[in-house]
């Protein structure tokens, strides 16, 4: 009863809106600058290098700076790895199942090494969903756009969010003394914890993927990195309650979420209409993740969704089915991660184990 009322409980808000404000601009300027010189082939390259602006929330200007900087660096790094994937696949002449093997097998290190990176860097939000993101989703695009256009995309869209992150400055009122932030070296306790949160990120993503890819390959749904993104919701949080209800928040929400979706497709939006809703809904998932994640996800489901047709369009009730189903694949995957360890105690502990 207490997790079901912590699903649906409010936090505090702590200045939430100018972190709205500053993240939905940073995704609507490159898009519709790119929507205007016709390249929206080159949308998704704008929409993750735009998640650099998530980083350093309420920071003070400087060590907000540092935090961003290294994000969008550690986002450019994955996305040009994506890239190189893709063609690797390609240029080995593999099949597409074989291609969607790999791509499983290098998402999952993403995830592992990228949470161990985030961790050591200390950067919040913690862990590596938004690299397992962008990583698959790039290179899973079918047709791959040019690779430097691209990451020329990526590499000005990070830029234009650091610009954004330091905007403030410019009142004197929200302007905060340029110190730079004393470096605190991990503890071997905060290491340890490092990598074994790596080491779940590998086996809830490794395991998900492998488990969505088998059942898509049988009963025909795709987009399988979407139950690896799933799959680590649960992975972050300060209890095994509060990660379990994360899990449950995160199908709750993409079940409320695909339906917003459903009726904003049913109003064919043009393309111009479509960076505003993409903005709008930018807006609301920053408003609320670190408040209520049930709500901040009815806005996140249409964002990935609507981001992910720009570049490459599908039919609208595929789509909605195989969010919803990944999204159960891996949230199930995530939970029983996170159990495990005290299943494992308990039944250690039995009398005669």
């Amino acid at each position: 009863m207490k997790m079901l009322a912590e699903m649906f409980t409010m936090a505090p808000g702590n200045k939430d809106h100018q972190v709205a404000v500053r993240c939905a601009v940073g995704v609507f300027v490159p898009l519709i600058t790119l929507l205007f010189l016709g390249r929206l082939d080159l949308a998704i390259f704008a929409s993750f290098g735009a998640f650099t602006g998530i980083y350093g929330r309420n920071e003070p200007h400087a060590r907000r700076f540092g935090l961003q900087l290294r994000a969008g660096a550690l986002m450019l790094a994955v996305m040009l790895l994506a890239g190189l994937t893709a063609r690797a696949g390609v240029a080995l002449a593999l099949s597409a199942a074989q291609a969607l093997w790999l791509q499983v097998f290098a998402t999952t290190l993403v995830a592992g090494v990228c949470s161990l990176i985030v961790a050591w860097w200390r950067l919040r939000p913690a862990g590596s969903l938004f690299h397992i993101f962008a990583f698959a989703a790039i290179a899973s695009i079918p047709n791959q756009p040019s690779l430097w256009q691209g990451m020329l995309v990526a590499v000005l869209t990070v830029a234009f969010s650091l610009l954004v992150g330091m905007s403030s400055r410019v009142v004197r009122s929200r302007r905060t003394p340029w110190v730079r932030p004393a470096r605190t070296p991990l503890s071997m306790a905060e290491k340890r914890a490092a990598l074994l949160e790596s080491a779940g990120y590998l086996v809830a993503a490794g395991l998900a993927g492998t488990l969505a890819t088998l059942a898509g390959e049988r009963l025909g749904f795709g987009h399988n990195y979407w139950a690896m993104v799933a799959a680590v919701v649960p992975l972050v949080g300060h209890s095994t309650r509060h990660r379990v209800s994360r899990g449950l928040q995160r199908i709750v929400g993409t079940a409320i979420g695909l339906v917003l979706l459903a009726g904003i497709l049913l109003l064919q939006p043009a393309p111009w209409q479509t960076v505003l809703v993409i903005a709008a809904c930018q807006f609301g998932a920053e408003m609320f993740i670190a408040r209520q994640y049930v709500l901040a996800q009815i806005f996140v489901t249409p964002l990935a969704l609507i981001s992910t047709l720009l570049v490459v369009p599908a039919a609208p009730g595929i789509l909605l089915r195989d969010r919803i189903f990944e999204t159960v694949i891996g949230a199930a995957v995530g939970v029983a991660v996170v159990l495990a360890p005290t299943v494992w105690r308990r039944l250690r502990a039995r009398p005669g184990a």
